[in-house]
């Protein structure tokens, strides 16, 4: 059985919980104030898709891809994306709650996060180079072994960054952030 090929569609107000998302490639689609929450998206194929106040918490994304795809005030906690098809990976973020989701070992270069909470979400092994976090809340987010190099967190704050295990190399952070940057370190920053 193939998948069907959906293009150019607007998808409004739909509780997939309750009507089904038929599996399938979906092309320069709109997705306004949906439910994905707890579904099963493994294998479906997102590209230059748009999800606006879309809620997908706990979705599983197995081999899901997300090409050129943004979401805007969207609810996407504890997602693995991890698990999704990493091939062409391209996604951005605005608005959006990510909370307890994990990025572990992904490509995100250039990657575009604005005013989005971030708790505890996991970057470890991520390549997070030239991406930009916009006025986002990293409270208890994990890098470890990440590479930040010309990231841009200059506005983002309630980060921990230890510069020791992480690549940061020409990475933009303020004046405001070095309290982020030297934590282990149990030293006062005036």
């Amino acid at each position: 059985m193939s998948n069907s090929f959906v293009q150019d569609k607007e998808f409004h107000s739909l509780d997939y919980s309750a009507e089904e998302l038929i599996k399938g490639d979906y092309e320069n689609c709109t997705f306004k104030n949906c439910k994905f929450s707890n579904l099963d998206l493994s294998d479906f194929n997102f590209s230059e898709c748009e999800f606006s106040n879309c809620d997908l918490s706990m979705a599983k994304i197995l081999n899901t891809a997300f090409r050129d795809v943004q979401f805007n005030n969207c609810k996407l906690l504890g997602l693995h994306f991890e698990q999704c098809n990493q091939f062409l990976l391209n996604v951005g973020f605005n608005r959006c709650q990510l909370n307890l989701s994990s990025f572990y070992q992904l490509n995100l270069k250039q990657t575009r996060f604005k005013d989005c909470s971030l708790h505890e979400v996991d970057f470890t092994e991520a390549d997070l180079t030239e991406s930009t976090f916009e006025n986002c809340d990293l409270s208890g987010a994990m890098f470890e072994n990440t590479i930040l190099q010309k990231a841009d967190l200059r506005t983002s704050f309630n980060f921990s960054i230890d510069p020791e295990i992480n690549q940061i190399k020409k990475a933009k952070f303020s004046k405001d952030g070095l309290s982020g940057l030297m934590g282990k370190y149990d030293i006062d920053i005036d």
